[in-house]
């Protein structure tokens, strides 16, 4: 049937402009794509980054080939998850060498498995900097995260769970052979997908030693949990990402005494915090907005940066807590109002003091939702120094 509809919808897009093919053929996508998604029973053993299925992506943009993959990762505590994302690359032959990887973790979503990204009718669109990426001759890996788009545990704001399946995903571009992907390996994140891709940083030497990870860039990284969860609770965005956080946390870490909602949220804050776990970020904000709306100033009962045991597990899944053994970007836009520019410039002022080689971008005038694309020239420079193993002078003070 999905042969049948993909052929229908070819032939009549087939004199249309580039917009309208992709349009067309992500539509049909979204329609028939969910088998995709379903885990095969029972699940098969597998390393991580070892592809399940594969198949190509029709609304790819033009001169790139695409995949959407169903690969395995391991979550934080070790098992075997399988996750899903999308894979692209220019169609052209790859150079001798191959092709660097850079692996993209995304912002937030939502953490529901409908909201990850590769569901969308563009799974392209959340990509920041994909084209820039592309013209540059990257293979690039996008991770929906586990509990996204393939059912399982649910990982926002869970550090290794997250870093681990992006650096998976650049295993799983790897595995399909036309990508033209080599061993080397480049980590992007923004917010939420900037504490992911720092978390695949730290654990990179000893989760994924055969990939070259030569840089890792950020924007607005959720870099202090404890901060962004107190900070930015006053606001339905706060809420929102405080509902999603703690409504993982109590599954995932579930067998911790004391990790329930209750011990940590007002009787409405605990009722509700299930059913805005369910929505997705921008495509059903009105609902978001009518759930969290009257919890601002009602949700929380303790301050988790001090009540046991969220405030150890903010930390354990806070970046951060070991040197990272390459270079780091970090990008922060001065009038971020989620992330706030103080609490980056603590998190870098952190790396400096470990020895990390630390670029900071700070850019005046700039929120939260821009600060990844407003400083992508910026990033793309820099990966072009870093894979030359031309990092630049770094921005912190000398020792």
């Amino acid at each position: 049937m999905r042969m049948l509809v993909v052929v229908i919808v070819a032939l009549l897009l087939s004199g249309c402009a580039t917009a309208d093919r992709r349009l067309g053929a992500g539509v049909v996508e979204q329609w028939t794509d969910q088998p995709f998604y379903r885990l095969p029973d029972p699940v098969p053993a597998g390393p991580p980054g070892g592809v399940v299925r594969s198949e190509p992506i029709l609304s790819a943009p033009d001169g790139t080939v695409a995949w959407r993959v169903l690969y395995h990762s391991r979550d934080v505590s070790g098992a075997d998850v399988l996750v899903s994302g999308v894979v692209v690359a220019p169609s052209s032959p790859a150079p001798p060498g191959g092709r660097t990887i850079v692996s993209w973790a995304h912002p937030t979503t939502g953490s529901a498995p409908h909201c990850a990204p590769s569901l969308a009718v563009d799974p392209f669109d959340l990509i920041e900097g994909l084209d820039q990426m592309l013209r540059a001759g990257y293979v690039v890996a996008a991770t929906d995260y586990p509990g996204m788009g393939a059912p399982g545990p649910n990982s926002y704001l869970v550090g290794r769970s997250e870093g681990n399946s992006v650096l998976d995903a650049a295993r799983a571009a790897r595995a399909i052979t036309r990508t033209g992907a080599a061993d080397r390996l480049l980590l992007w994140g923004h917010s939420q997908g900037g504490q992911a891709a720092l978390f695949a940083a730290q654990d990179a030497p000893a989760y994924a030693p055969e990939l070259r990870l030569a840089g890792v860039a950020v924007a607005a990284p959720a870099a202090d949990l404890a901060d962004l969860l107190t900070a930015d609770i006053g606001d339905v965005s706060g809420v929102t990402i405080a509902s999603y956080a703690f409504d993982a946390y109590a599954s995932v870490y579930r067998a911790t005494p004391g990790a329930t909602l209750n011990t940590i949220l007002t009787p409405a804050g605990a009722a509700t915090t299930p059913a805005m776990a369910q929505l997705c970020l921008a495509r059903q904000n009105k609902e978001l907005h009518a759930l969290a709306g009257p919890l601002i100033g009602h949700y929380l009962t303790a301050d988790p940066m001090t009540t046991e045991p969220w405030a150890s597990l903010l930390r354990a899944n806070t970046p951060g807590a070991t040197p990272l053994t390459v270079p780091l970007f970090v990008a922060q836009g001065e009038a971020d109002v989620l992330v706030r520019p103080a609490t980056t410039a603590r998190f870098v002022a952190g790396e400096c003091r470990m020895g990390t080689h630390v670029t900071a971008l700070s850019l005046p005038g700039v929120d939260h939702g821009f600060i990844a694309i407003d400083a992508l020239p910026t990033v793309m420079a820099w990966f072009a120094g870093v894979e030359a193993g031309n990092p630049g002078s770094g921005s912190c003070p000398p020792p």
